[in-house]
C-alpha cells in the first residue's frame, strides 16, 4: 500500500488539478496506484486493521471498488481530492504502521 500510495503521490507532486486530468499518461497510472492501494488492503489481516483504526480501510476498500467497476463513472474532483487530501495522511499513518513498536 505505501509504494502505491507514494507513486501516486509522486506522479502528481508538482501538477494541478487541469495538468493531471489533462496527462492522460499520468492520470491512468495515478488511478492505477490508487486501486492498486485499496486491493492491498483487502489482503490486510483483519487483526491488523482493528488494531489500527487511523487508517479509513473501508474506505480505502471502497475508493478500490468505485475506481475499479466505474460506479457512476469517475469524478475528477473527487480523485484530485483524494490525491491533495488523503495521500499524504495515508502515507503518514502507514509508515508508522511499519515502524517497530516501542
Amino acid at each position: 500500500m505505501l509504494r502505491f500510495a507514494r507513486a501516486a503521490q509522486s506522479y502528481t507532486a508538482e501538477l494541478d488539478q487541469a495538468g493531471f486530468v489533462n496527462n492522460q499518461l499520468i492520470y491512468d497510472a495515478t488511478l492505477r496506484n490508487l486501486e492498486l492501494i485499496g486491493e492491498a488492503a483487502t489482503h490486510v489481516p483483519e487483526a491488523v486493521r482493528n488494531n489500527h483504526p487511523d487508517i479509513p480501510w473501508r474506505q480505502v476498500i471502497a475508493t478500490r471498488n468505485r475506481l475499479i467497476h466505474g460506479y457512476l463513472g469517475i469524478d475528477d474532483d473527487t480523485l484530485w481530492s483524494i490525491i491533495q487530501d488523503d495521500l499524504a495522511p495515508l502515507i503518514t499513518a502507514l509508515e508508522a504502521l511499519q515502524r517497530p513498536a516501542t
